[in-house]
């Protein structure tokens, strides 16, 4: 009989904490999670899963408009209802909190329901319950970060966000990274009034240059107001709005400010002061390449441990634990040619090295770029265009970085993502035969570089 009540415990039921707890569960062990705010975590409740819903809601009146130069009309008034959208939003995240909870249920996992606690390396509480375990597994994820400025408590986060009461006729948005990009395409899809704030001199730090310059432009033609290189120095209550303050001494009043500036890992009330686990300097919990803390029996996935904070990331590397603690696998997580999206409008897709990574890896490279009007829009009189970019090693032919701004950038950077994966040359992009008439044939079409 063990000496442990369990063979492991997860704190948290998020993407990697569930997917930890089935496999580990389904290879024999004995296996409880503890979640005391809402299965699924950031993903399923206020992160990939509404703001996607959000998206989808946010280009319909786009969408009809585009349809008048097919034929369409529309000769009633379009209206949007906020409630409706936030309501069965919720109601389709509530049926997924159901499903996530049956899932751990059907594969033998014990659900716990709280806060669990460190007592000691082996042992947690939650509620008036101590629990034992002979492995601990932190997979709480992370939780907005919202800087210091006077009146930083009128500003809300995405938390907050998908549950407004109402929808405000306008709204700022502080932030430069992917979250404050997407909710400020949404709020402005909408019919908000938008304007999307930055300290830095462009948004989307990180990403090519290519792709930051071609988003810049076309999210500006959608209506939101950029500013970059300026920051909020205050906020303030104004009657049914905030008086926004900008450090350049300028004044906004809005109905909405909306702090998107980063994330930071939550472990918060966990009783991580009872352990000797080690935090570095951003607060997140340090772990080797197999999650294991300082602690040799207490591991850490997911976004509590920085990195790249992606679901599949977390997903990915809740699998590779559970092999690793209960079937003697190995953990080989390769977290090179890694695929993601930003779904601001046009959508962002991405897959390996920007140009001036590629420049630093390989030295000479090979750029090849499209620039164009998609087909749709040749006959909806849109004033949008995609723009497609891969970066290729030329000593080595291989494709070495891929990336899109347009409709469906992220769909399609899934399959390109497989093949950049397999180790794809530009001579296989260039024998491989297009889908036509689709944007996604430009990537195997381009043929002189820049």
């Amino acid at each position: 009989m063990s000496e442990y009540d369990y063979d492991l415990f997860v704190i948290g039921a998020g993407s990697g904490g569930v997917r930890l707890s089935r496999i580990a569960s389904s290879l024999g062990a004995k296996v409880a999670v503890a979640e005391d705010r809402y299965m699924g975590g950031t993903c399923v409740n206020v992160g990939c899963v509404p703001k996607k819903l959000f998206v989808y809601a946010s280009h319909i009146a786009e969408d009809l408009e585009d349809g008048a130069g097919f034929g369409w009309t529309n000769n009633g008034k379009l209206n949007f209802n906020w409630h409706t959208l936030r309501d069965n939003k919720t109601n389709e995240i509530s049926r997924l909190n159901g499903i996530y909870n049956n899932l751990l249920e059907g594969a033998g996992v014990t659900v716990h329901t709280g806060r669990a606690r460190f007592i000691d390396h082996h042992t947690v509480s939650v509620g008036d319950q101590t629990i034992t375990a002979k492995y601990i597994a932190i997979a709480t994820g992370s939780w907005p970060f919202v800087p210091e400025f006077e009146g930083s408590e009128h500003a809300i986060t995405s938390n907050e966000f998908f549950f407004l009461p109402d929808l405000p006729k306008s709204a700022m948005v502080l932030g430069g990274g992917y979250i404050a990009v997407e909710l400020a395409g949404i709020l402005n899809g909408l019919g908000v009034d938008t304007t999307l704030i930055y300290r830095g001199d462009l948004f989307l730090r990180g990403f090519d240059e290519d792709v930051r310059q071609f988003a810049k432009t076309e999210i500006e033609k959608k209506g939101v107001n950029l500013l970059f290189n300026n920051n909020i120095q205050s906020v303030s209550k104004a009657s049914d709005a905030y008086k926004v303050t900008l450090e350049d001494g300028s004044i906004v009043n809005t109905g909405l400010v909306l702090a998107a500036t980063g994330r930071k890992a939550h472990i918060q009330d966990i009783g991580i002061e009872n352990t000797d686990i080690t935090l570095n300097d951003a607060g997140n919990i340090v772990v080797d390449s197999h999650f294991t803390t300082s602690v040799d029996n207490i591991f850490a996935v997911g976004d509590v441990k920085g990195g790249y904070q992606l679901t599949p990331v977390a997903l990915a590397e809740g699998m590779a634990l559970a092999r690793h603690l209960f079937a003697g696998k190995p953990i080989n997580m390769d977290y090179d040619n890694i695929p993601t999206a930003v779904f601001c409008q046009p959508t962002i897709g991405t897959v390996g090295l920007t140009e001036q990574q590629a420049r630093e890896r390989f030295g000479d490279i090979d750029v090849y770029k499209s620039d164009f009007r998609p087909m749709k829009h040749t006959m909806s009189g849109r004033d949008e265009r995609t723009f497609m970019k891969l970066l290729v090693d030329v000593k080595t032919d291989r494709v070495v970085g891929a990336h899109m701004v347009g409709p469906e950038a992220g769909e399609i950077m899934q399959g390109v993502a497989v093949a950049m994966k397999a180790g794809a040359t530009k001579a296989h992009f260039d024998e491989t035969i297009g889908i036509h008439p689709t944007a996604a044939e430009e990537f195997v079409t381009m043929r002189e570089p820049v």
